[in-house]
């Protein structure tokens, strides 16, 4: 740890207690009785009022008016605070009410020539998605699914899950372990485990009517549900090769339990894995009409013959 980071943390340790001796400091940041010595005197230094308790096993007692010094941001900190602030304007993101409280905090803590900085990079720099007529830092018109905050208030305490998800005009239940949160093509999607069906699904959150710790938990732990997505992983039947044409596709449109890995630094080559349940007709249809999108820059490495021939079917019918 950096010696100004110590410090910091240490001043954080010790305005939280009434009392404090030397041998804590050093026994909680591991360091050496004298560089617990300058550090404390550095920050006495700093303007934080410590009185000191004479006697073998004396120590230091934090005067009960005693606040951390305030924070101050450089000019480039408070530029790159304010501009990802407004780069999530129109994003759909959680905590968006927070936003509000969060800029007016940042703008209470900043100089007036500071404050007509942001000011400035507010009416030149927009975002895609934003309202060039309403350019607002502030405007919370873009809430994201009523459902999204709770999800992850449940899923910070719990990731054994019951979700009720809305399927056409059909209301299912799920039990699942969730893997991961996150967001695509400007949906908000829940990847996890189906734990009564042993396999990945995806689940996106707009369907999502309610959310809940799941009240029955499967013996199933977090090492054995890996180890089985692990295998099932293994088990893929498509690899494909993509060229920068095909990446280009896959952006504008993929099922979203499809995914592929970059094989250079360039992002203009990648590969595809995944599996396909050929026994369901709707699934091969989709994928087969997929592939034909993606185009003619793709490398095949493994495909199921079902796919093969209906590829060949398809093709037959552009070119009789």
């Amino acid at each position: 740890m950096k010696k100004v980071e110590r410090i910091n943390t240490i001043m954080r340790y010790i305005n939280n207690r009434a009392h404090f001796t030397i041998s804590e400091i050093m026994q909680e940041f591991h360091i050496s009785r004298s560089t617990a010595i300058r550090d404390i005197r550095e920050i006495e230094a700093m303007g934080m009022p410590l009185v000191a308790e004479v006697g073998r096993d004396g120590g230091y007692f934090v005067m009960s008016n005693s606040v951390l010094p305030t924070v101050r941001f450089t000019d480039n900190e408070i530029k790159a605070l304010f501009i990802a602030f407004m780069a999530t304007r129109n994003q759909q993101l959680p905590y968006l009410k927070s936003r509000q409280s969060l800029a007016e905090k940042l703008l209470g803590l900043i100089s007036e020539s500071q404050q007509e900085t942001l000011v400035l990079l507010n009416q030149i720099l927009l975002f895609e998605g934003t309202n060039p007529n309403n350019p607002d830092l502030l405007d919370l018109s873009d809430l994201p699914h009523p459902m999204l905050e709770k999800l992850i208030q449940i899923l910070l305490l719990d990731r054994y899950l019951l979700l009720t998800i809305k399927e056409g005009k059909e209301i299912k239940s799920y039990s699942i372990y969730l893997l991961h949160l996150y967001r695509e093509k400007s949906l908000w999607l829940i990847e996890g485990f189906d734990l009564k069906e042993e396999k990945r699904q995806i689940f996106p959150v707009d369907q999502l009517t309610d959310v809940k710790p799941n009240p029955v938990k499967k013996s199933l732990s977090k090492k054995k549900i890996l180890e089985k997505i692990r295998k099932q992983e293994e088990a893929n039947n498509l690899v494909l090769e993509l060229g920068p044409k095909a990446i280009a596709q896959f952006k504008k449109y993929h099922p979203l339990k499809v995914s592929i890995s970059y094989t250079n630094p360039y992002q203009t080559t990648a590969i595809l894995k995944t599996f396909i349940n050929v026994d369901n007709p709707e699934e091969l249809s989709e994928i087969i009409n997929w592939l034909l999108f993606l185009g003619g820059e793709i490398k095949v490495r493994e495909v199921p013959d079902e796919i093969l021939e209906g590829l060949q079917e398809r093709l037959l019918l552009f070119c009789p």
